[in-house]
């Protein structure tokens, strides 16, 4: 029996029972009942299902362990966090990240205008609201009338010029002024395919000259008292820790310059985000090589340590991590809609009167195959079958006598894989690979999985059943748009191997997780795939609700999101279709009633392949 590699990459949220996989949590609910129960309303499609209580796990983990940490090393400054939203910023995330974290005062991150008012909007009084990336006069100025509104909010500078428009800003507005980080820009640098936030070369940030000059700016203006965060960031889904120590001690070593250089309302290190997710599902590989608990540690021992050495005041410490708050309440399920090997199944032989002496011998290979001669049987097989493609084409069987043969040769090879499956050789594993079933998923991967089309970022992924018997089949996934590269291809190196089902007698569910971060923001709507339906679950000791469906948006709503006028489009099919000589006025009209009914479905598909 296979758990998908439950145990690397689940943290314990997820276990299997009663061959289904089922929420760790309370009256622990099975994913195949949560989906059944919403496709009772005709739901088709993909399903995203929220969990909010995994992110109020997320927040209440990174907190304790920084506040262990805080205790252990006797550190004298205060821990908090803010969520970025570009991470989720749909909202019923961004409301579980607000309500879970409530008791936290867990605040906002901006990147954006936009981002920005979201976080004036949503950000409880007394958090904390960050502001980085670009910024122009306007977006400055709407940080001005989060302070005056009442919110904690610190704008980071990313360059001298944004510096010169906060003292301008101030100049001609009689509006508070909000606080004022400083992103430095490192040496240090990051690890992993998202590290380039950190190093010299870095898009963001003030290097030590602009830094000075960023302090005679502030003095100048009577704005230094405003001066409340360093801040920096390497890189997101940071896999090793050793370089997030190295910009410890250099932002450290900052921070410490800056006080004595007559800072004294600094305050607060923000060191980004970057605390890194486990994807794979696989033993050989891990996403990182440090747990929360050293993290946790490294962050307060190192900060403390410079402080202590520098006699400098223990700053406030700020982290910014999205991914490893979210990434793991949410769970894409899809329905598989073909097999591309089911046309190999028994039932479709149909042999002759007399068949060639090979399909004979096919015939009783398949019909005395057992754990004893599964293997010779196997070889006989595939030198029949090779023997009888010849035949073919040269002409001395025919089309049915090479359907027969394949149908047996396929049934003949699952036998042998099940039989051995306790024990495989490696010349079955070899056959799986070469022989892999193609699953047919009702989703579209640049939709809902868009870093595993664009980084090859890799997310767990298991049936939601049948996880009490064993999964033989070699399995590529792929999509339904008409892209080549909509496809999770096997790897030998990472296998992923799924049931034989009969989709003809049942539905066979796949479960993604760990999509909860940054895979909705960043979905493209390619072939007009757009967002899953999608819902929360909230769980207590009896029972479980589903609230907040929000779903797929359907084919006119797709269409109007580009521009085009719904009415205009529908008009145009009803007049093509009122003006037709080729059907009667009562096929008009029932042609017209199931057209109308198509086009306010979401654009996945109903039906199987």
């Amino acid at each position: 029996m296979n758990n998908f590699g439950l145990d690397i990459w689940s943290n314990k949220n997820f276990i299997i029972e009663d061959g289904q996989i089922k929420l760790n949590y309370k009256c622990m609910p099975s994913l195949l009942q949560i989906v059944e129960d919403i496709r009772l309303n005709d739901v088709r499609g993909p399903i995203l299902l929220r969990f909010p209580h995994l992110i109020k796990s997320q927040i209440r983990t990174l907190y304790s362990y920084f506040d262990k940490a805080i205790q252990q090393n006797n550190y004298k400054g205060n821990f908090n966090a803010v969520f970025p939203l570009k991470v989720n910023q749909f909202p019923h995330a961004v409301e579980a990240v607000t309500s879970q974290g409530a008791q936290y005062s867990y605040g906002l991150e901006a990147g954006s205008k936009a981002e920005l008012i979201l976080a004036m909007s949503k950000t409880p009084m007394g958090a904390n609201i960050t502001v980085n990336g670009f910024k122009d006069k306007e977006m400055i100025t709407l940080g001005f009338i989060a302070a005056q509104s009442g919110h904690n909010i610190t704008i980071t500078i990313e360059g001298l010029g944004e510096l010169e428009t906060i003292i301008e800003v101030a100049k001609e507005c009689d509006l508070k002024v909000p606080n004022i980080g400083i992103r430095v820009r490192l040496h240090s640098a990051g690890s992993g395919i998202w590290a380039k936030s950190g190093g010299m070369d870095a898009k963001f940030g003030l290097t030590s000259t602009e830094i000075i000059e960023a302090i005679a700016l502030l003095k100048d203006a009577k704005l230094l008292n405003q001066l409340n965060m360093v801040h920096f960031h390497i890189g997101s889904q940071m896999s090793d820790i050793a370089p997030l120590k190295k910009a410890l001690r250099e932002a450290g070593n900052i921070y410490a310059e800056l006080k004595k250089m007559g800072a004294t309302s600094l305050k607060s290190i923000n060191i980004g985000g970057g605390l890194a997710v486990e994807y794979d599902q696989h033993v050989m590989s891990s996403a990182r090589n440090y747990s929360i608990d050293e993290f946790s540690s490294s962050v307060v021992f190192l900060l403390g340590e410079i402080m202590n050495a520098k006699n400098v005041e223990h700053p406030d410490i700020f982290t910014e991590s999205g991914r490893f708050i979210v990434a793991s309440h949410a769970v894409l399920i899809t329905p598989v809609l073909e097999l591309f090997t089911q046309d190999y199944q028994e039932k479709l032989l149909n042999f002759k009167k007399n068949n060639p002496p090979l399909i004979e011998e096919l015939i009783e290979l398949n019909r005395l195959l057992n754990n004893t001669n599964c293997i010779e049987y196997l070889h006989d097989a595939l030198d029949h079958m090779e023997s009888l493609l010849t035949l073919f084409d040269l002409g001395y069987i025919d089309l049915q006598d090479r359907s027969n043969a394949e149908i047996l040769v396929h049934n003949i090879i699952k036998k042998a894989l099940y039989l051995k499956s306790a024990n495989p050789t490696d010349e079955l594993a070899q056959l799986q690979v070469k022989l892999q079933e193609r699953y047919l998923i009702n989703a579209s991967i640049f939709q809902s999985l868009p870093d595993y089309w664009g980084l090859n970022q890799h997310f767990p992924v298991m049936p939601l059943h049948h996880l009490n018997t064993v999964p033989l089949r070699a399995a590529s996934l792929w999509d339904i748009t008409c892209d080549s590269d909509g496809e999770i291809g096997f790897n030998p190196d990472k296998p992923l191997y799924l049931h034989d089902v009969n989709l003809d007698e049942e539905d066979y569910f796949l479960g993604f997780f760990n999509v909860g971060a940054y895979q909705e923001t960043l979905g493209m709507n390619h072939n007009l795939f757009t967002h899953p339906s999608e819902y929360t679950v909230i769980i207590d000791e009896n029972s479980y609700e589903i609230k907040n469906a929000v779903e797929s948006k359907n084919i006119l709503e797709i269409l109007n999101t580009l521009g085009y006028d719904e009415e205009e489009v529908f008009n145009k099919l009803k007049n093509d279709l009122s003006n037709s000589h080729f059907i009667t006025e009562q096929e008009k009209n029932d042609t017209l009633a199931k057209l109308e009914l198509f086009l306010k479905q979401n654009g996945y598909l109903r039906t199987t392949y």
